[in-house]
């Protein structure tokens, strides 16, 4: 077999045609899998009157990005495909995406994911080129909100790439497992890449693969989804993750910014939701402890290596912690 695009929906009808139609035109032939993760807009029947050329897997509930995922990856690697690519449902692909990522990891049996050029929906700034990874234990995507949509061509090698619209070599995903689901959503796509990293796969950008996005579509349509997100899976992603010599940079950085974002949204209203993404964070710890030493015992990459991979700067959309930085210095 050869390539399946998954595409994970909830409540998605409207944003689906688009999508679909756009992964019909692909130059290369892929298989269509669509996990219809507990919808009650009417998706299912669509897909079953409009796209009867698209494997439809029908879950009974929400289970969120990580597990819609997960429920359409093991089925492509039952189908003995060689590479699966994701695409959020809110996104169009142009004709020639697949083509473009399939060629940039047959470059090299070593490359495990191959990211593309995400761009809004209107084609006028950047949404991603690849997931970048702060020494303040921040993830942020490479570029969002820039105008040159060719500003990182020539930057191809990365750290991490986004769930949103990237190909994994079903060989890796064999290797390393696939995305952790207590994650949910936000953050598991750079949980999945740390751990791609630690075992000596190389992530890459295919710059001429190219997919537009409608940023949010999805989670804006829930109240305090972000906060609970955010404060649930960030420390995971350090306590499963990063080497025992990288937690002093690490760890005391995260700690401060980790704070900060409590206590906006204790302040911004959203106080309930923030403690109740802190007490399952704690709660899940012992978990992600144990998660931590399996990882850490069959890493391959050097410290010196990964440390090459890190951001060693805030991400560019901390306007916060950078006036607080700045405070302390001149203090």
């Amino acid at each position: 077999m050869g390539v399946a695009v998954v595409v994970p929906t909830w409540n998605g009808r409207d944003d689906l045609p688009a999508c679909l139609d756009s992964l019909r035109r692909q130059t290369r032939p892929v298989e269509i899998v669509v996990v219809e993760n507990g919808s009650i807009d009417g998706s299912v029947e669509m897909l079953r009157a409009s796209y009867p050329d698209v494997t439809v897997l029908v879950q009974p509930v929400n289970l969120g990005f990580a597990g819609g995922v997960n429920v359409g990856l093991r089925y492509a690697l039952h189908r003995g495909h060689r590479f699966v690519a994701l695409l959020n449902n809110d996104a169009v692909a142009e004709p020639t995406w697949i083509d473009h990522l399939v060629a940039e990891m047959s470059s090299d049996e070593r490359v495990g994911m191959v990211a593309s050029k995400f761009v809004t929906i209107d084609g006028t700034r950047l949404d991603s080129t690849g997931e970048c990874y702060s020494t303040w234990g921040l993830p942020f995507p490479r570029g969002r909100g820039e105008e040159r949509l060719d500003a990182y061509d020539s930057a191809t090698e990365l750290f991490g790439a986004s769930g949103g619209s990237t190909l994994y070599r079903a060989k890796m995903l064999r290797d390393i497992g696939l995305f952790d689901e207590d994650f949910f959503a936000y953050f598991e796509d750079v949980d999945l890449s740390w751990r791609a990293q630690l075992r000596g796969w190389r992530v890459r950008l295919a710059p001429e693969a190219v997919a537009y996005h409608r940023i949010g579509a999805t989670s804006g349509r829930i109240p305090g989804f972000t906060t609970y997100q955010t404060l649930k899976n960030l420390s995971w992603v350090v306590v499963k993750n990063v080497p025992r010599r990288l937690l002093p940079t690490i760890v005391p950085r995260l700690a401060l910014a980790y704070t900060l974002t409590f206590w906006r949204a204790v302040l911004t209203g959203s106080g309930a939701v923030a403690v109740k993404g802190v007490v399952v964070a704690a709660a899940r710890m012992p978990k992600k402890l144990g998660e931590r030493r399996v990882i850490q015992r069959r890493r391959r990459i050097d410290e010196e290596s990964l440390r090459s991979l890190l951001t060693w700067d805030l991400p560019p959309g901390s306007t916060n912690l950078r006036r607080l930085r700045a405070l302390v210095r001149r203090a």
